[in-house]
């Protein structure tokens, strides 16, 4: 079973995600991480992420850079912004996904384009979204939790020009596929969001068995 969840930046996608894995018992990939990775190398590279050249030369990162706490910096998140408008870091990226997504038994991807170009066959997408001010909110908790002192107006304009990024990059832009359940996860708690994507899920998997 393939399970897509899709959504801009700190809408509670890879929350969603991860609690949907530990529900059936499948493995889970946060492919933001992987967008986030080339980012911090070619800022270690010291190169431009807006160079496709820099951008797909930082796509050969080394796999320990996975576990690099800066990778949820804001900065970061900016750099895997500007470097995922590539086609080529895209097209570097993409067997690696599929490959995830395509082992046997399946798997829970999360990202922006899990539904519309990694696993368009998956048998349940959610895209999973939230206003600009309730995500802003939610990764400025965040921040603070990591000791890092952002302002709240900072963190809503990064996340409104990611999202303009993101839906209108020409290749794989954010949006939501057909046949994808949509979760506004704006008013909700972590539990209350979990319970509704399960809900959602079954309900899916309930239509196409």
């Amino acid at each position: 079973m393939i399970i897509a969840v899709d959504g801009p930046t700190a809408s509670g996608k890879g929350t969603i995600a991860r609690a949907l894995a530990a529900h059936y018992g499948l493995p889970h990939l946060d492919t933001g991480l992987l967008y986030r990775a080339v980012g911090r190398q070619v800022f270690l590279s010291e190169g431009n992420p807006d160079d496709a050249g820099a951008a797909l030369a930082a796509c050969a990162f080394p796999e320990s850079l996975l576990a690099d706490p800066e990778l949820r910096s804001e900065e970061t998140g900016g750099y895997a912004s500007r470097v995922s408008v590539h086609p080529a870091v895209r097209a570097a990226l993409l067997e690696r996904q599929q490959a995830f997504a395509n082992q046997p038994g399946g798997a829970v991807l999360d990202g922006r384009d899990i539904a519309t170009v990694i696993a368009p066959h998956a048998d349940a997408k959610l895209f999973v979204t939230a206003s600009v001010s309730a995500r802003a909110m939610r990764r400025w908790v965040e921040m603070k939790q990591l000791g890092k002192d952002v302002e709240r107006a900072e963190i809503e304009a990064d996340l409104e020009a990611r999202d303009e990024r993101d839906r209108n990059r020409a290749e794989a832009p954010l949006r939501q596929a057909a046949g994808t359940a949509l979760l506004d996860t704006s008013n909700l708690t972590k539990e209350m969001a979990v319970a509704t994507a399960i809900a959602l899920v079954e309900k899916q998997l309930g239509e196409k068995a």
